[in-house]
């Protein structure tokens, strides 16, 4: 059961010699906090922008994380599932399993109205949004939250970002790793005390914007091709075009502060999160998404900087900051106001 693995609530032992007074009556759950939780978890073929969904789980909880309702699905992604040895889906398990278009019904009923939450949500609501937009659907998800970043801002100290870490810190048993329904329960026990903990403070939760996806158009295949080469990835665009950014550059990123509102932001070489959703939270942030590196640039992203690219040679050569996308999107947790001007 899912109570078994429960961690029971931190016990605030008396101090010795001290008469216990008084119960301390619990604070009022804050008013501004959602009404309700989806937490996700998806296991995928891959983690480029091609890959796709391979079974997905989602528990319900209610507004003070009580769970509500589980629900688990293989999908079939039409391809080949990828890394086998991880999360265990050989192409004949999924092989009878519903095609994406075919769960979304029943996914949008248990994700409508609710905050997606997720171990790296960026990640998992990037991979539904780009399934939505192939199946020419939206997602009914409107924010989402990871737990990830409700870590940091809680102060848990945790050896590391992993959802085994938080698992353990909370006492919740792993029973079968990278198997969607299983992470998304691990999830969900350490999610309860992790958001009563930020009720408790009156934390504001670190709610993000979710930008749904339209216009997904698969490419043209060629009249005869191999069985290897079947999959041919289609190709998907943010519904709505990028506004300009409204504040002026602050100038060059400094390694190891924040980032400040109207610093211009390059990205380079493959990301495990979608390009443009990258590039859309750093607009949201208040960020200028630049195409190309000048001596203007304030920052470049970059997986893989000793790679010989234009922009990672020109970054060198102008000296601008290079960090990774773990790093990019753990500043995007807390981008400081544009300075004001006059």
């Amino acid at each position: 059961m899912l109570e078994d693995h429960m961690a029971a609530a931190d016990p605030i032992a008396p101090t010795i010699g001290q008469q216990p007074g008084p119960p301390t009556p619990p604070a009022p759950w804050p008013s501004g906090y959602p009404q309700g939780y989806a937490v996700v978890d998806v296991e995928t073929t891959g983690l480029a922008r091609d890959d796709r969904i391979i079974s997905a789980a989602v528990y319900q909880l209610d507004a003070q994380g009580e769970v509500q309702d589980r629900w688990y699905t293989l999908v079939n992604p039409q391809r080949d599932p990828g890394p086998v040895w991880i999360h265990g889906l050989t192409s004949a398990v999924l092989a009878d399993a519903p095609l994406f278009p075919e769960i979304v019904p029943e996914l949008s009923r248990r994700l409508d109205g609710r905050v997606l939450v997720a171990h790296n949500a960026m990640f998992d609501w990037s991979m539904i949004a780009r399934e939505y937009a192939r199946a020419a659907a939206a997602a009914p998800v409107r924010q989402r939250l990871c737990t990830i970043a409700l870590s940091k801002e809680l102060g848990l100290p945790l050896p590391n970002h992993k959802l085994e870490s938080l698992a353990a810190h909370y006492g919740v048993v792993q029973e079968r790793a990278h198997h969607a329904l299983d992470d998304a329960r691990v999830l969900a026990e350490a999610f309860r005390p992790s958001l009563r903990r930020a009720a408790q403070r009156n934390l504001r939760l670190p709610l993000l914007t979710c930008q749904p996806l339209t216009e997904w158009t698969d490419a043209p295949a060629p009249r005869q091709r191999s069985a290897a080469s079947a999959y041919r990835p289609g190709t998907w665009r943010p519904s709505r075009k990028r506004p300009a950014c409204p504040y002026p550059n602050p100038g060059r990123y400094e390694a190891g502060g924040p980032l400040v509102q109207g610093m211009r932001v390059a990205f380079s070489g493959d990301t495990s999160v979608d390009r443009e959703l990258l590039e859309d939270r750093a607009i949201e942030a208040g960020l200028h998404v630049a195409t190309s590196v000048s001596r203007l640039t304030s920052l470049l992203v970059t997986n893989d900087p000793e790679a010989r690219t234009s922009k990672t040679v020109k970054a060198a050569s102008y000296g601008t900051v290079m960090i990774d996308e773990a790093a990019f999107m753990q500043l995007l947790q807390d981008v400081r106001a544009a300075p004001a001007s006059g």
